[in-house]
């Protein structure tokens, strides 16, 4: 029995949606780095009033090999998990952990605070909070007559 490798039959549909509804960041689907991503950590995202919250597993992978960046309101996250010893037997051999380069983009709201994003690691789950950006309280404003 062979492993076959589960590949995601939404990739192309969400590359297409990000071209045509965000075309000026299409290029960055061409870096090098996503197209040499080997897997990607599930992520749950998350709003209250005052931040927006990633929750990203990624267990077994050094904080320090993890790479966050921001620029032009896409907010990044790339890193590395690095394979480990296998055991192989007498007629198997199974590795279900995906390891490899790992990396994913998210376009931000306008209202995120890019200068004070914080992150966090934390029993393999990596915590990026991104405050949201203070506004001006709205008010109605009377049309003398």
């Amino acid at each position: 029995m062979s492993l076959v490798r589960y590949n995601n039959p939404w990739n192309l549909l969400n590359t297409l949606q990000r071209e045509l509804y965000n075309p000026e960041f299409s290029h960055l689907d061409s870096d090098d780095s996503a197209a040499t991503a080997s897997w990607a950590p599930s992520v749950d995202i998350s709003e209250n009033d005052k931040e927006f919250i990633l929750l990203a597993d990624i267990p077994g992978v050094d904080p320090d090999d993890i790479e966050i960046s921001m620029e032009k309101g896409v907010l990044t996250i790339k890193g590395e998990r690095n394979t480990e010893n296998v055991e192989e037997g007498e007629n198997y051999r199974r590795v279900e952990r995906q390891s490899g380069q790992f990396y994913r983009r998210f376009t931000l709201p306008d209202s995120a605070d890019a200068d004070k994003i914080e992150a966090k690691s934390e029993h393999g789950v990596l915590k990026i909070t991104i405050p949201k950006q203070e506004v001006a309280i709205s008010r109605r404003i009377e049309v003398k007559h």
